[in-house]
């Protein structure tokens, strides 16, 4: 029996618990927010500068840029479950194998990349695919239900990641973040995720269809969301991963820095359910300007934190556009867009995105190495983001996208 998005009994909301918590333990969660917890263990026990460890996220950051068209038109042509389910395998099992690093930097970064090969087939690029078939009037809330996986994820990784690595060491931290990712993400993947067959799509055919991803590409709108999804990237994920070698340099617990992180993971979540609420409401490129702009007044504030108190406020700041910045990149792909080839085009905004990530922490890295501070570059960035945000304004109104020519 067909039944309405809104009904609680509406089989799409299964699929999008299953995708959330897939989202918790993928790529885009368990790597990037674990990330900076293992930089100073790695330090101390190889002696590897932060640049150094920096340039492994960047490895795996470029080689997401390199692999996400092509993870995205295969998600197109053969459907979620079957990308996923092998990217998920080979993900996990690479985060395990962590735990056998030895002095050697080369492992490391074949290592990252190879996560990064695989990261967008475990992260939320390949789970959106499904949640927009089940979806189109309550689009915006079921991926920001989607993107907090990535929110609890970061909420709750970095302090299991802490604990582990105080205990047992930080190759028992990889090893328990590669169970976690294959005992969570491939079960619920095999059960539930899959896409609404066509015929039952309860949206128009022309939304379903959609553009081409040639057609998206030659789009003004198009590459509006890129350039400000490439400055946003460089800001958030420099950021995010130098947050607890940060804080710690100031004088702030490991503990202390963890909290911080696992706020600016609650944060995430949060600002993922509030935005995915609003994009359903209000118009998206003015949410995205709020958004950004709450999220360069963090990364300002935390350019100046000396204490627990002003780290944890800068984070939960960082946060709200971490979380928000998930919901508003597919959402207005798929209403300036549809369908047809959102994964295509979704993975050429990862393209863009990535590349920025890789850069984002190595400059960060490089900084500190090279003045002892990060302060000056992280209050450039906040500009920069927040001068960002103000061309979103550019964007037009939803138009109904044109179907392809076949």
């Amino acid at each position: 029996m067909n039944r309405s998005e809104s009904d609680r009994g509406y089989y799409g909301w299964r699929v999008v618990l299953a995708a959330c918590l897939g989202v918790m333990v993928g790529f885009g969660s368990l790597f990037v927010y674990t990330f900076g917890v293992f930089m100073k263990p790695l330090g101390a026990e190889f002696g590897w500068s932060r640049e150094a460890i920096s340039r492994g996220f960047g490895f795996a950051a470029m080689m997401v840029a390199i692999s996400s068209p092509t993870l995205g038109r295969w998600l197109d042509r053969y459907g979620p479950r079957r990308i996923i389910l092998p990217s998920m395998t080979v993900f996990g099992c690479g985060i395990a194998s962590l735990a056998l690093l030895r002095p050697y930097l080369w492992q490391f970064y074949a290592t990252c990349i190879l996560l990064g090969v695989v990261g967008n087939g475990a992260a939320h690029l390949a789970y959106s695919r499904a949640i927009s078939t089940w979806f189109h009037e309550r689009l915006g809330m079921a991926l920001a239900l989607v993107m907090a996986g990535a929110g609890l994820g970061s909420m709750i990784l970095p302090f299991f990641a802490q604990t582990i690595i105080s205990r047992a060491g930080w190759r028992a931290g990889y090893l328990s973040l590669g169970g976690l990712a294959l005992l969570v993400g491939l079960p619920l993947t095999w059960r539930y995720v899959h896409e609404l067959a066509p015929a039952r799509h309860s949206f128009d055919g022309a939304s379903q269809r959609g553009m081409t991803w040639q057609q998206g590409l030659r789009t003004f709108p198009f590459w509006i969301i890129v350039a400000v999804l490439f400055v946003s990237s460089v800001s958030m994920n420099g950021t995010i991963t130098h947050l607890a070698a940060l804080l710690t340099d100031r004088g702030i617990s490991a503990g202390g820095a963890a909290l911080s992180a696992s706020l600016l993971g609650g944060s995430s979540l949060a600002g993922r359910l509030a935005v995915g609420w609003v994009l359903d409401r209000y118009f998206g490129a003015r949410v995205a300007f709020v958004v950004y702009l709450i999220t360069a007044g963090g990364i300002l504030l935390l350019a100046r934190a000396d204490n627990l108190l002003m780290g944890c406020v800068a984070a939960g700041l960082i946060g709200i556009g971490a979380g928000g910045e998930a919901d508003i990149t597919p959402y207005l792909l798929t209403r300036y867009f549809g369908l047809h080839a959102f994964s295509t085009l979704y993975g050429f905004t990862w393209t863009f995105y990535a590349i920025a990530g890789a850069l984002g922490p190595v400059i960060l890295g490089r900084a500190f190495d090279s003045t002892g501070s990060y302060s000056l570059l992280l209050s450039l960035l906040a500009a920069a983001l927040a001068m960002a945000g103000a061309v979103m304004l550019l964007l037009p109104r939803y138009t109904r996208p044109q179907p392809s020519v076949l």
